[in-house]
């Protein structure tokens, strides 16, 4: 009985949302920031290593079926994207607003469907209206129980021609609770040390940048650098030095290796100074360096003791280290002594 009853008012609320968001414009309508062009498809190609020559070889493309070049099909999303401009607050907000006020207050992308009418060319002009296309009723995954929100959008070129649609699907859901720990430890881990290592320790006050992921592949360098060295993969097969740690050889594909220890001199190869966004806790813009060590291998960290305007390339560093906490040591580049 009790279920029944709890069942009809959410039954209710989900009725409400339907009626109320279902068949509803998204919002206005997205007019691509810009026409479809050969930079941006070039671009895109680059990225995604697409090869294919009628997206970015004028002459080919010319001989091909096409006549000239075409944008890659997947591009499609790309040409109403507005950067990071803000945009405006669409009715999946309000949805997604309605369902975290009962309770399904966390949300991720499931899927998405694209479907391609005809290939778009450079000068072309990209509108986009989207629709509420529905609601579910409660479901259960493996996340919690949740609502999956289904959208489509519709493309079309300057002429109102229909090129495209884009379906995107996203589950509000109510994450399960965690199961509470056992009072006693399973005697399958009485024999784990007392002081082992959390996979991802908390952020150590003073601390502000982003802890790095340990892996199998990497974890005997983060071991170096709590005793302050400096650890270098040497395949044993061919002697090549690697970094970053990788499991097999890149020169022999050996996946047998050991280590040396560098000496922790080299010269700075590149480096970038972030100003925004700045971590928090740090105010002041901070250097990230990319070296060569003596050894042949390059090595990224943080540069140390020098202002922005006084690094050159090439000038020489060391390498320091700072104890962040009991589990993380991180290496950091100062400016070599005369």
């Amino acid at each position: 009985m009790s279920q029944s009853t709890e069942a009809a008012p959410a039954a209710t609320f989900i009725a409400a949302l339907r009626e109320r968001f279902e068949g509803a414009e998204l919002g206005p309508e997205q007019h691509g920031r810009f026409p479809v062009n050969d930079v941006m498809i070039a671009h895109w190609c680059d990225a995604m290593d697409d090869r294919n020559p009628v997206y970015t070889d004028a002459e080919l493309a010319a001989r091909s079926v096409h006549g000239g070049i075409v944008a890659p099909p997947a591009m499609l999303q790309a040409w109403i994207m507005n950067g990071l401009a803000p945009r405006p607050q669409d009715k999946v907000a309000e949805i997604k607003a309605a369902l975290a006020e009962a309770g399904f207050t966390s949300v991720v992308a499931t899927n998405c469907e694209q479907e391609y009418f005809r290939y778009l060319r450079p000068g072309d002009r990209v509108v986009a209206r989207g629709v509420v296309e529905s609601i579910s009723d409660e479901k259960r995954t493996g996340l919690g129980d949740g609502h999956f929100v289904t959208t489509r959008t519709t493309l079309y070129d300057q002429n109102g021609e229909k090129v495209g649609t884009h379906m995107f699907r996203v589950i509000c859901f109510r994450p399960r609770a965690k199961a509470a720990a056992p009072a006693t430890p399973p005697a399958a881990s009485a024999a784990k040390p007392a002081e082992e290592k959390s996979a991802e320790p908390p952020p150590a006050a003073g601390y502000p940048f982003m802890r790095p992921a340990v892996s199998e592949d990497t974890e005997f360098f983060w071991e170096g650098t709590a005793r302050e060295e400096v650890l270098i993969q040497r395949c044993t097969a061919c002697q090549t030095l690697r970094h970053p740690p990788l499991p097999m050889c890149p020169s022999c594909q050996s996946l047998e290796w050991d280590t040396v220890r560098a000496a922790g001199a080299g010269t700075l190869h590149s480096y970038v100074v972030m100003h925004h966004p700045l971590p928090k806790g740090v105010t002041e813009p901070y250097i990230v360096a990319l070296a060569d060590l003596d050894e042949g291998v390059r090595l990224l960290a943080n540069l140390d003791g020098v202002a922005a305007g006084e690094v050159t390339i090439g000038m020489p560093l060391t390498v320091g280290f700072v104890k962040v906490d009991d589990d993380l040591t991180v290496p950091r580049f100062h400016p070599a002594k005369e």
